[in-house]
This record gives C-alpha cells, structure tokens and sequence, in this order.
C-alpha cells in the first residue's frame, strides 16, 4: 500500500499494487480484478472505497480511500489493551 495525492481530485489516496512478479500471471490478475469488483460493490463504514483500478502494461493498481490507521508496521499485540499477566487458577493448574 502507498499514500499518494490524486492529481485530478486533489485527494490524497491509497494505492494497492499488484507486485511485478505475478503482474504476468493470468490467475493473479484476474483476482485482482475480482477483487477490486467486490470491493466496488461494499458500502460499510470499515471498509475502505474503490476510486478505481488502473491497468498500464505489465502492472495494475487499486486506487481507494486512504483511511488513517496505524500501519503494517505496527504489531497488532502493540494495539491490543494489556491485559493482567496474573493468571486464574484455572490457567495455574493447567500449566502445572
């Protein structure tokens, strides 16, 4: 995924590339195209709305809404609430 401006628009987007390596690969890209059509079809507050899907030789690309949020980079576990690292007894005597 990359953050880029819309120049057309002047919005700031996401973009989802299909990676060079399997751009070649029928299969490959005929999921992507499955792909960007479900997505077309969703209206839901979580997820996030195809502006379009842009095919050039030998690459193609999901434009869609940007949706702030933390990124790939952060481990999910740094996201969850912590939780108490006492154990019940139940946990205890299953451990033993």
């Amino acid at each position: 995924m990359y953050r880029a401006t819309d120049t057309n628009l002047k919005r700031t987007v996401a973009i989802k590339l299909l990676p060079e390596a399997v751009a070649t690969d029928a299969d490959r890209v005929a999921r992507f195209q499955r792909e960007a059509e479900v997505l077309a079809r969703l209206n839901h507050p979580n997820i996030a709305q195809i502006h379009g899907l842009e095919k050039t030789e030998g690459t193609a690309a999901l434009v869609m809404e940007l949706v702030e949020g933390p990124t790939k980079r952060c481990p999910l576990r740094s996201r969850l609430p912590k939780l108490s690292k006492r154990r019940t007894s139940r946990e205890s005597s299953i451990a033993t």
